[in-house]
């Protein structure tokens, strides 16, 4: 029997000291791709690298029952004022080790050895999934295209994150 497919509301945030929203290459792909997967923007937001900004928007929308997914992009690297990891992880209840690994496996493919300098991540928060992407527009691809699409599809088999949605605020 196959599934139908399940609607997820999913939220964008792009962490930028630069970007705009016009200027939100990254941001903009990502909303595209959700919304024609046929997935619902939720929201979307731009905040300078501020891990205590960052941590205030995905507070909010992790707080919010009727956002499943938050998806971020920017500060993932390894400057100063890249800070993403740092501002979400604290919330994970659960890491999602194999996301960052399988990402920069892909990566690698796309741009060689420079994709051990992304520290993405993903995890669960308050029944929440977080995914926490470069900055770049390749990144996001790479991530919505070869991971992200399939996993959070409920026909993908044999498994997939969109199917433990219902389960994941379980105690």
């Amino acid at each position: 029997m196959s599934k139908d497919f399940l609607t997820l509301n999913i939220a964008v945030l792009t962490a930028s000291d630069t970007r705009s929203l016009d200027e939100d290459t990254s941001g903009q792909l990502l909303s595209d791709r959700l919304i024609a997967a046929g997935h619902h923007l939720a929201a979307r937001e731009i905040v300078p690298d501020c891990i205590y900004r960052i941590r205030s928007v995905v507070s909010q929308w992790i707080a919010d029952e009727a956002i499943d997914i938050v998806l971020t992009t920017g500060g993932t690297g390894l400057t100063g004022r890249d800070g993403t990891p740092e501002a979400v992880k604290i919330l994970f209840d659960k890491e999602i080790e194999g996301f960052g690994e399988l990402f920069r496996q892909l990566s690698y493919e796309e741009i060689a050895t420079s994709t051990i300098q992304s520290r993405v991540t993903a995890g669960v928060a308050n029944g929440t999934y977080i995914f926490c992407l470069p900055g770049s527009s390749g990144a996001c691809r790479t991530a919505w295209d070869k991971i992200l699409a399939a996993q959070l599809d409920l026909r993908s088999k044999p498994c997939n994150f969109a199917e433990l949605i219902p389960r994941l605020r379980e105690r």
